[in-house]
């Protein structure tokens, strides 16, 4: 298939915003805290914009390099399907209406990944998150759903084929969500890596299909 003039422009876009959002967040703290996702502040004080927007947000460097790391490889291949230059490219909405679908489906799935912390959270004071990591979880695990036997390296080192990492990665988080021995918001990890394969399957239903006939007859072994 042939890519358009400007492939992966909206992964690239929400790196580069994502990049200067936290750099922001770090010089300005009165920034950060507006930002942040707050669940008292947004029950309490009706500020729900910080579910989207928590999401440009990162607490570190590392943090932030790690999650555009991973949102550079697995963003492009999600973007690349939607947008029908990818491996499979069948259940894709083009090259036109394609980066609206995926930046829509992006932006949901940051919310969809807080709602979880929202409710818990909603009544008590004092507990916040950032990250890109719920929307990031999200562009990964749908690439399993597209290619569920593809190898990925973890640590760049180990190959792990897609879906045995995702499912890995669904049942850990849901175990830590439970557990909370950490700050980390594992919740946001559970709910973001379901949420967007989830939402491009009601989109698209022929994928499910296309998911169960590959994991049954496209085994590596």
């Amino acid at each position: 298939m042939i890519e358009p003039s400007f492939p992966y422009f909206v992964t690239y876009a929400s790196i580069a915003v994502t990049v200067v959002v936290s750099y922001l967040g770090f010089q300005y703290p009165a920034l950060f805290d507006a930002l942040k996702h707050d669940p008292y502040a947004e029950r309490q004080r009706g500020e729900y914009h910080r579910l989207l927007t928590s999401g440009f947000l990162h607490g570190s460097w590392m943090h932030l390099g790690v999650n555009m790391f991973v949102l550079y490889f697995f963003g492009r291949y999600a973007e690349a399907e939607i947008c029908g230059y990818g491996a499979v490219g069948r259940f894709s909405f083009g090259s036109t209406a394609g980066p609206v679908v995926y930046l829509s489906l992006y932006l949901l799935t940051i919310v969809l990944a807080n709602l979880g912390t929202l409710f818990k959270y909603g009544s008590a004071p004092g507990y916040s998150a950032i990250g890109a990591s719920g929307a990031v979880s999200g562009a990964t695990t749908l690439f399993a759903i597209f290619l569920p036997w593809e190898f990925i390296y973890l640590y760049g080192i180990l190959p792990i084929p897609a879906i045995v990492a995702a499912v890995g990665f669904v049942v850990y988080s849901q175990y830590a969500a439970k557990n909370n021995q950490d700050n980390i918001d594992h919740s946001a990890h559970l709910y973001g890596a379901l949420a967007m394969p989830l939402l491009y399957v009601a989109l698209k239903p022929g994928l499910a299909a296309h998911f169960f006939d590959a994991l049954i007859n496209n085994l590596p072994f």
